[in-house]
């Protein structure tokens, strides 16, 4: 039987008078793919933000292991967690090896970050030829793929990805599914995914949340979250 790695329990988050988050509860298995999908606002950065320690929590709380934490930020990556927010945010004026060093901070071995590292160059062998190269040279697909492998040389056990297709070509986000599939797969690394594209995503998700004004909708597998029209309904309601 898998375990239950991180929990989300009946989580709110307040940004002045407005419910970003309403009484949420998403759990995550060991090695599970999970889809966060729902219109603009209904919360879905908002939830992984609540996990990293990014959006304080009203009510609610965290689990780590069956265990209740007070997630802060800069000391989730040690814990085991790793947050990819949206954006592409990579340290453009360093190369591409600097900013997956930066990635490893929390390991206090030299060795491990390497090691880490070559594994992630395995991953995206495109990125090996680019070391050298500042990351604001690089193309769109590849800073996105230099953001997922700086999170993952962290070597996490729950992997945070915020719409990592936004603003990629359709040939692009392809490709970076069959990554998230292939990390997910190879390294038994559970995953979390805040997503706009539907097919790639419950393509490869084993589970979706559906949400909606702060509130989750709609809970399943793929299939069943399809055939229910779910999603239909709550993006033509917006």
């Amino acid at each position: 039987m898998k375990e239950i790695l991180l929990t989300l329990r009946n989580a709110s988050v307040h940004y002045g008078g407005v419910k970003a988050l309403d009484s949420v509860t998403i759990t995550v298995d060991e090695g599970e793919i999970i889809a966060l999908m729902g219109p603009n606002g209904a919360g879905k950065s908002t939830a992984l933000k609540a996990i990293f320690g990014l959006a304080p929590l009203t009510h609610g709380s965290v689990l780590w292991h069956d265990e209740e934490i007070v997630p802060v930020s800069h000391e989730m990556a040690a814990s085991g967690i790793a947050y990819v927010p949206q954006g592409r945010q990579v340290f453009k004026s360093l190369s591409v090896y600097e900013n997956l060093e930066l990635g490893g901070y929390s390991l206090p071995n030299r060795k491990d970050i390497k090691n880490n590292i070559d594994a992630v160059l395995h991953l995206f062998p495109a990125l090996k030829e680019k070391l050298s190269t500042k990351a604001g040279l690089l193309s769109g697909g590849q800073q996105q793929m230099l953001t997922i492998g700086r999170g993952l040389v962290a070597d996490p056990r729950v992997l945070l990805l915020d719409e990592p297709s936004l603003g990629l070509a359709p040939k692009v986000v392809k490709e970076v599914f069959e990554k998230i599939r292939e990390i997910n797969k190879m390294r038994n690394i559970a995953i979390i995914v805040v997503e706009h594209s539907i097919k790639s995503i419950l393509g490869i998700a084993h589970r979706t949340y559906v949400l909606a004004n702060g509130r989750i909708a709609a809970e399943g597998k793929g299939e069943s979250i399809e055939q229910s029209k779910i999603l239909e309904k709550i993006f033509f309601a917006f």
